[in-house]
């Protein structure tokens, strides 16, 4: 059949917490991502497949409700999609099957996350007698808290930065090479960007050093590692895709050439994207040294570290425009601005092959391969 293909794609600029995009609610952000992805193809979708982690009070389905505000038709059906992190590349992979399954000709992808908007909640409904009621942050509860291992992700991930040998120092060279090669790429970055409420650029980029990230207290433990400067930031932001087949689409940016999750043993976060990668890389009977160009989310700097060690990569060929811990990780938005930045970037280079990845709550992983 013909190769599955991103016909066109954009992106919000990523917010900081509190930040210029507070004011936007999480559904019109994704609506807004949405909008600018169809601006840029005269194609239709016939399916809608988005992810939305912090859902609370987003009414229901809040990946179809924000594709339609976006533009997408009511005779569309949809799907809101919540594997944590992993969401929005999930949607991806969702789009391309059912392409390849002949149960959609095109699909409509996504994820949006307001973890700035993102509410505190009750349980009102026995009623209070007396005294005070405890309140949830439904951002940190659903966000940045595993709830298979009971325990906080940032914790669980210092943990394995001892247990893996991932030092502070690496962890802040690779933090301010971030900022440096995002500041570097702002303007290659803007081609995926749309702006909104009068934000042009990803917010949380800024001029820093490895001086100023290695002065940083530990966030999480006494003797950890990982620090605010370290570790991704919290974030506003969406994205969105218009998947479809090569004939349909005049100038598609990539190819998608297959997809790969894993999850466990355990749900520590470091090595999962390397494993979801040399998962999809045999798959295709390709090895790590065939992949010109790595997109790795920076949840934790030692995630990166870690597994482009374990894949034996040189850094100089992953997150070539910065990652994360600059750019910022709202959630379900994450999964794929990384395959966007990685398929842009690809075709300014004039093609090749890509691996997107990334780790997700709860011990998973998961990886998309790109041709341009």
């Amino acid at each position: 059949m013909e190769p599955v293909v991103i016909a066109a794609g954009a992106r919000s600029p990523i917010g900081k917490f509190n930040g210029a995009l507070a004011r936007v609610d999480a559904v019109e952000l994704g609506a807004h991502a949405v909008r600018a992805a169809l601006e840029r193809t005269d194609l239709e979708p016939d399916y809608i497949a988005v992810g939305n982690v912090l859902q609370a009070a987003n009414g229901q389905n809040p990946g179809r409700r924000a594709a339609l505000a976006g533009g997408v038709g009511r005779t569309v059906p949809g799907i809101t999609l919540n594997d944590v992190c992993l969401a929005s590349m999930s949607a991806v992979a969702m789009a391309a099957a059912m392409i390849r399954a002949g149960e959609a000709t095109t699909v409509l992808a996504g994820g949006f996350d307001s973890m700035t908007r993102a509410p505190h909640a009750l349980h009102l409904r026995p009623g209070t007698k007396m005294g005070d009621t405890p309140m949830t942050d439904v951002m940190v509860h659903d966000g940045l808290y595993c709830s298979i291992a009971d325990e906080g992700m940032g914790g669980m991930s210092d943990a394995e930065n001892a247990r893996l040998g991932v030092t502070r120092q690496a962890q802040d060279r690779l933090a301010a090479a971030s900022h440096a090669r995002a500041l570097a790429g702002r303007d290659r970055l803007a081609e995926e960007i749309v702006p909104i409420a009068g934000l042009t650029h990803d917010e949380g980029v800024r001029e820093t050093s490895y001086e100023t990230l290695a002065a940083l207290r530990p966030a999480f433990t006494a003797d950890g590692t990982i620090t605010a400067g370290n570790a991704s930031q919290v974030s506003d932001g969406a994205a969105a895709a218009v998947i479809t087949t090569a004939d349909r689409a005049s100038d598609p940016l990539a190819e998608i050439v297959g997809r790969a999750v894993v999850a466990g043993p355990d749900s520590t976060l470091h090595l999962r994207p390397a494993e979801a990668s040399r998962l999809l890389l045999d798959r295709h009977g390709l090895t790590p040294a065939d992949v010109d160009l790595w997109e790795i989310n920076e949840a934790f700097a030692g995630v990166v570290i870690a597994s482009a060690d374990a894949l034996e990569l040189d850094l100089e060929r992953v997150n070539v425009n910065g990652g994360a811990v600059a750019i910022g990780h709202p959630l379900a938005g994450s999964g794929l601005r990384l395959v966007l930045t990685l398929a842009y970037e690809l075709r300014r280079r004039g093609g090749g092959v890509g691996v997107a990845t990334l780790c997700g709550g709860g011990g998973q992983g998961e990886a998309i391969l790109l041709r341009a």
